[in-house]
């Protein structure tokens, strides 16, 4: 999830440039996490939640980031625009009314580069630019694979046919397997995807997969973003007006601590009248006044909770040695105040290290090998700009499969 990196300024210099690559390493496709690729809106709405938000545009323009959200009024507009309608009935979600968003740039990397035209919100840039000064190519030897993130798997079919399509046209160009990077939710979309090829298919056309801070039993910090709204430090919005997007996305009750993985007595979220474990979801969706969100769990939750291997090579990434909260203390103002006290665990800060070492499972349960890495001190979002890391890929697709099993980052100068 890049927010937080709003501000960070990164070298303009970033047009994609053709380059005769040194050496074509096996090729590589990024799949983003949570909110990290550019999304695009046109309108022609019925109804306005405020006169000074535009009505109609005759052309496409950035929903995601979208600088206009950051004004008062305009995150009431943006809210409206950029949300999800869920039918309980059929179980599906579809736009605002009079909203067509799509996700530009599948196949390049400019979307998941940076996620504004103005080139402040970095995500993948220092990954895509550390690949291409060793010789790779954008949009060529390195492509993205951006999708809505708003909708959970079970909601985004077209997107896995593109994803089938992409990977097997590099192939073809490049007679080489093709190794597959997902970055936090990222990693599930992959997995997900993997899990519905067939064996063969894989064989063929998959060299691998590496993964960074997948939530592979979910997290924990969803549950506060559902109940009490989490503004990651964006500037003039508040956790509360923040969570009125937050609840409107299947993607963050997909995320919720999975039933299979978690104790049964671990309390998540803790409050002066109730202590809330996995087994109390529903409840939990109740007293939060988001009954949507128990359907939404509900359509979602076997998705990918059965952590069912995938078949191909795997190197599992994730940060560890960081306080994480594993459990939300709040008082009687539950769920319209903030926290006041965490229980924390091991973790990188954003989801629990119990959580991402599940990967670890997966090597006795498939043929293929498993590799993980823990790098002790990095946090969730650094996965994707750490010199280490980004070294480390870079051995992977040279085709040193052995990897540390730790990585120490905390004594590092940046």
């Amino acid at each position: 999830m890049p927010w937080g990196y709003l501000s960070q300024l990164f070298n303009p210099d970033s047009s994609p440039e053709r380059l005769s690559p040194k050496y074509i390493y096996d090729v590589l496709c990024l799949v983003p996490g949570n909110l990290g690729n550019r999304l695009e809106a046109k309108i022609d709405k019925p109804t306005l939640v405020h006169w000074l938000c535009y009505k109609k545009t005759e052309h496409w323009f950035p929903l995601w980031i979208d600088l206009n959200m950051f004004m008062p009024i305009g995150v009431d507009c943006w809210i409206d625009n950029i949300r999800l309608v869920y039918n309980r009935t059929t179980r599906r979600s579809s736009n605002s009314p009079g909203v067509q968003i799509r996700v530009p740039g599948f196949g390049e990397t400019y979307s998941i580069e940076f996620l504004d035209h103005n080139k402040l919100a970095g995500y993948f840039y220092s990954m895509v630019q550390h690949l291409v000064d060793v010789g790779y190519v954008r949009n060529e030897t390195v492509r993205g694979a951006p999708y809505d993130w708003r909708l959970a798997p079970n909601e985004n079919a077209a997107y896995f046919i593109q994803l089938q399509d992409l990977v097997e046209e590099m192939y073809n160009q490049y007679q080489k397997p093709v190794y597959l990077l997902g970055h936090s939710l990222g990693s599930h979309y992959v997995l997900y995807f993997l899990n519905h090829q067939p064996q063969a298919w894989k064989d063929k056309y998959i060299r691998g997969f590496i993964s960074l801070g997948a939530p592979w039993g979910g997290a924990v910090k969803a549950l506060r973003v559902l109940a009490s709204g989490v503004n990651n430090g964006i500037p003039m919005i508040s956790n509360i007006k923040i969570r009125e997007e937050q609840r409107m996305v299947t993607t963050n009750p997909w995320m919720l601590p999975s039933e299979e993985t978690w104790p049964e007595d671990h309390v998540f979220i803790s409050t002066p009248s109730f202590n809330y474990t996995h087994r109390d979801y529903k409840r939990l969706f109740t007293d939060i006044n988001y009954e949507d969100g128990w359907h939404m769990w509900e359509d979602t939750k076997n998705l990918t909770s059965n952590l069912y291997p995938p078949g191909v090579e795997v190197w599992c990434m994730y940060g560890v040695g960081l306080p994480t909260p594993v459990t939300h203390i709040y008082e009687e103002d539950f769920p319209d105040g903030d926290p006041v006290d965490f229980v924390y665990a091991d973790g990188d800060n954003t989801v629990a290290s119990f959580s991402m070492g599940l990967c670890k499972r997966w090597a006795g349960l498939q043929e293929q090998p498993v590799h993980v890495t823990e790098y002790r001190g990095l946090a969730h979002l650094d996965m994707v700009f750490h010199e280490k890391v980004l070294n480390q890929i870079q051995q992977i697709l040279e085709g040193k499969s052995d990897v540390p099993k730790e990585v120490d980052v905390r004594l590092d100068v940046k």
